[in-house]
């Protein structure tokens, strides 16, 4: 039943024991008593309290997509917006020389923060950082232009990046960037009004995702397919297969197919290809150097504008890369198909 408060064992342990959970870490961030850890997954480890926020914020239960659209957005899509609610739609790369040093693609996404973040519209990030391990990706609260430097790129293995919201309460008024099931878990915590995290999140940066990896088999497949140490990459991408750069300046591949196997199983789940519930949704599809850039809720059109007259993103219609538009929905009905 909607609205139910069911304790983890009633609500939440069928999603994980099935493969459904996403992994997002938003149940193990809300847990009011601290009773789940995160392994890979959440974990019930002290005393449940059955309050039933955990069951509320995850993607995986009880998943409205036209109330949240009307959360986020005061209206539901219509028949002609095909990859969710939007107002304006370009292509955009940043103009600033240390971003595009670092950046995955066309460092909008990096931009936009470090705008936001010098002008104090926020005082902090959450974004995928990097652990101990080689791209093994860790989530941060990023407070600073070299924070967010450090945090550029993209590992391509999932980061849980909501448990970051744990630290929430050191400041004021933060971004969250994530993948579509992080963004998904953000509206619905904000649709149950918790307000110790509704009432600092500014806006939300939403990334075309098309499935994640395990770090395991993902580094295995670097080491075993391609003869190349985790350690010695520079930096990894992916256009219709994935491509590796290392730090020695050669380019290896490896076709998509063969990394299917280590796909995170929760990936097979999901419908949402663009995060089409974020204020501001950012991919790449098949360009390079540049971003995708969808503005869906009038917040996220006043971030972009924002930066746009400091002049730290150049842009170019969206007519003029009519390939990646065509990827963008192509993309976008394989999800919706695969997870249905």
């Amino acid at each position: 039943m909607k609205g139910q408060k069911l304790g983890f064992e009633e609500g939440l342990k069928e999603v994980v024991s099935s493969g459904r959970c996403a992994g997002c870490g938003a149940c193990v961030a809300t847990c009011p008593v601290k009773a789940l850890d995160y392994q890979d997954g959440p974990v019930l480890t002290g005393e449940c309290k059955e309050c039933g926020i955990c069951s509320q914020v995850c993607p995986r239960r009880e998943f409205n997509l036209a109330e949240l659209e009307e959360l986020a957005f005061g209206r539901t899509r219509t028949e002609e917006e095909k990859f969710g609610v939007y107002k304006k739609i370009m292509v955009a790369r940043a103009t600033d020389a240390d971003i595009k040093s670092v950046c995955q693609d066309g460092g909008v996404v990096t931009a936009i923060l470090a705008s936001t973040l010098e002008d104090g519209t926020i005082d902090g990030a959450v974004v995928s950082g990097l652990g101990e391990k080689p791209l093994y990706p860790v989530p941060v609260i990023a407070a600073s232009r070299e924070d967010l430097l450090n945090a550029a790129g993209t590992r391509y293995t999932y980061s849980p990046n909501l448990l970051a919201l744990r630290d929430i309460a050191k400041f004021n008024s933060v971004a969250v960037v994530g993948t579509p099931c992080h963004i998904q878990s953000v509206r619905k915590i904000q649709q149950i009004q918790l307000k110790k995290y509704t009432r600092r999140i500014s806006y939300l940066v939403g990334l075309f995702c098309t499935e994640s990896f395990q770090y395991d088999g993902l580094m295995s497949a670097l080491s075993e397919r391609l003869g190349v140490s985790p350690s010695n990459v520079k930096k990894m991408n992916i256009k219709a297969k994935m491509i590796v750069y290392t730090d020695s300046g050669e380019e290896k591949t490896i076709p998509l197919k063969e990394l299917r196997p280590y796909m995170r199983t929760g990936c097979h789940y999901c419908t949402d290809f663009s995060s089409e519930l974020a204020d501001i949704s950012v991919g790449a599809v098949g360009l390079a150097g540049w971003n995708l850039v969808i503005i869906r809720s009038d917040r996220g059109e006043d971030v972009v504008n924002r930066v746009l007259e400091k002049g730290l993103l150049e842009t170019k219609p969206v007519e003029q890369e009519k390939r990646a538009l065509e990827l963008l929905i192509k993309l976008t009905e394989m999800k919706r198909k695969r997870g249905a």
